[in-house]
């Protein structure tokens, strides 16, 4: 074990973090999780041990105390790099409680940032958002496509944290690789592991397999009206699974020192655009059943479309998507009948 190299994931027993402590475990690394459990349970500690063989360190902690986080870090020496994926990410409740949001997300960040120079851990792999873009004014999104006003908070925080650590990536020594995520989506291919959101969901996954076990009467797509093939919002789903991998290859990249700046941004998506009525076609097909949906009127903040251009992170980071729209709502109404198997009478 003592030459395993050691990464910190800060969110680690969340939706992409403890997909992430997988894929990392998986591929040798040792892994120390932090997480307050605010949008998570521990329960996930047990399903990653479960699916590696590993129980990884695991502390309780809100980044907001600074004083345990130094004292984390004194105990956990050696480590090669931190993933830092702890932050509040409801779009919609960030609209209505900005406070909040800039409180947890931006000075947990500075806290980290802070910690990571005291003890001189210079590698840190930061969860970014495609929300950056805004209402993106090109398609495919470029890393390189000017950021617009962003349409929630969540988007500003993201903003705010890639321009907080640009600029420390600048004259500290500290490498940051910035991963700009499009929508994460389905779960782990044992179903011990996958999206789960407290409350009524926020994304279109969770709630449309929620709506297929029974546990909502039914789905509303917001508009149809839009400017797309069928007049639905149109994103770049991307798998929770091929999303955890980038996450280990940009490790690798930065303890390798491969990067070629001190701060590198990067879309991950699959490069493709899929509408909503697309996803819940597919979903029907792919699982054999039918679910109840009706179209409802937009919603204030969603752009019609948005996908990514994934050039960068194919020739530069050498990770693509692998997993499809098949792997995605099989994996997903999986792991949503392993959580409710009593529900699941359609």
């Amino acid at each position: 074990m003592g030459n395993k190299q050691k990464i910190l994931v800060t969110g680690g027993l969340g939706y992409i973090g403890s997909h992430t402590v997988v894929a990392l475990i998986q591929a040798g690394y040792e892994v120390v999780i932090l997480d307050d459990l605010s949008n998570s349970s521990l329960m996930i500690l047990d399903r990653i041990e479960q699916i590696t063989g590993v129980r990884p360190s695991f502390y309780q902690i809100n980044l907001l105390d600074k004083k345990q986080l130094y004292a984390i870090f004194s105990d956990e020496t050696d480590l090669s790099a931190v993933i830092h994926f702890a932050a509040f990410k409801a779009v919609g409740e960030s609209v209505r409680e900005p406070v909040k949001y800039f409180t947890n997300n931006l000075v947990s960040l500075l806290h980290l940032l802070e910690v990571m120079d005291h003890f001189q851990v210079t590698n840190l792999v930061f969860s970014s958002s495609a929300t950056v873009y805004g209402d993106a004014r090109e398609l495919p999104v470029k890393e390189s496509t000017p950021f617009q006003k962003a349409l929630s908070s969540y988007g500003s925080t993201k903003q705010m944290g890639e321009e907080i650590l640009e600029k420390t990536a600048a004259v500290k020594d500290i490498q940051v690789i910035s991963l700009r995520y499009f929508n994460p989506v389905g779960a782990h291919d044992s179903a011990w592991i996958g999206e789960l959101p407290n409350g009524v969901p926020n994304n279109l996954m969770p709630y449309i397999t929620q709506v297929a076990a029974g546990l909502r009467p039914s789905l509303t797509v917001f508009g149809n009206d839009y400017d797309t093939p069928d007049g639905t919002c149109v994103r770049d789903y991307i798998h929770v699974v091929d999303l955890a991998k980038a996450h280990v290859k940009s490790c690798g990249r930065l303890i390798d020192k491969k990067n070629r700046d001190s701060f590198e941004v990067f879309n991950i998506g699959t490069g493709k655009g899929l509408s909503v009525l697309e996803i819940i076609h597919a979903f029907e097909k792919q699982n054999q059943l039918s679910l109840k949906y009706e179209i409802g009127p937009r919603r204030s903040g969603d752009s019609p479309a948005m996908y990514a251009d994934v050039t960068r992170a194919k020739e530069i980071l050498r990770w693509e998507a692998e997993l499809g729209l098949t792997e995605i709502v099989t994996s997903a109404w999986k792991w949503e009948q392993t959580l409710h198997p009593h529900n699941t009478c359609l």
